[in-house]
C-alpha cells in the first residue's frame, strides 16, 4: 500500500513537471516566434509601393520622405473592427500631423469601396487599395478566407529615412492608434 502511494505521488510530480515544461517550452515558443516576426522587419527598409486612395490619387513611399508612416493594413471596409480601428486614428490624426507623420490605412477593398468606407466615416487620411495584393504580398500579410482574400491586422511604423521601427502583429483595434503615437514620441525623444 505504502509503494502504491509513493508510486502515484510520484507520477504526479512527474506529470506535474513535464506539464508545466510544456507549457513553458509553448510560451517560449509563441514569444520566440512573436520575437521573430518583429525582427524580420525592423530594421530594413520598407517596400517600395504605388497604390491609389479613396479619391483615385496615387501614393508612393518615395513622397512620404522626411516623414513618420503609419502603414496600417486592415481586413474589410465597413467590418467593426475595421470601422473602430479607423475612428481611432481620426481622433488622434491631428496629433500625428503634429509629430510630422502620415497616417496610410490599407486593404484589399477596391478604390469604390475605399469611397464608400471614407465618406461614411469623414476620414481625414489615404486609405489605399491594394486589391491586387502588391503591398500585402511583399510584407507576407495576405490571408485565404476560402474565395476571399483579405489582409491580416498587422501595421508598420516606419521612420523618415524609410527603415521600418515596428511591426504590430498584434493589433488592439480600441488601443492601437495611441500605441503607435506614443511609439513615434518615444523614438523621437530619445
Amino acid at each position: 500500500m505504502n509503494y502504491t502511494k509513493f508510486f502515484s505521488t510520484g507520477l504526479v510530480c512527474i506529470s506535474t513537471s513535464i506539464g508545466f515544461s510544456t507549457l513553458s517550452h509553448a510560451e517560449n515558443s509563441i514569444f520566440t516566434k512573436t520575437d521573430t516576426q518583429q525582427k524580420q522587419w525592423v530594421g530594413k527598409p520598407a517596400p517600395m509601393f504605388k497604390l491609389q486612395d479613396q479619391n483615385k490619387k496615387w501614393h508612393e513611399l518615395s513622397q512620404y520622405k522626411g516623414k513618420w508612416i503609419v502603414l496600417y493594413f486592415y481586413p474589410k471596409d465597413n467590418s467593426p473592427g475595421c470601422t473602430q480601428e479607423a475612428n481611432q486614428f481620426k481622433a488622434l490624426y491631428p496629433q500625428f500631423l503634429k509629430s510630422n507623420a502620415v497616417v496610410l490605412g490599407v486593404s484589399l477593398d477596391d478604390v469604390q469601396s475605399h469611397q464608400k468606407f471614407s465618406e461614411k466615416l469623414g476620414l481625414p487620411f489615404p486609405i489605399l487599395a491594394d486589391n491586387n495584393y502588391q503591398l500585402a504580398n511583399q510584407f507576407g500579410i495576405v490571408r485565404n478566407l476560402g474565395i476571399t482574400k483579405i489582409a491580416k491586422r498587422e501595421s508598420f511604423l516606419i521612420d523618415p529615412k524609410g527603415i521600418i521601427v515596428y511591426h504590430y502583429n498584434s493589433v488592439n483595434t480600441q488601443s492601437h492608434a495611441a500605441q503607435v503615437l506614443a511609439d513615434i514620441q518615444k523614438i523621437k525623444w530619445k
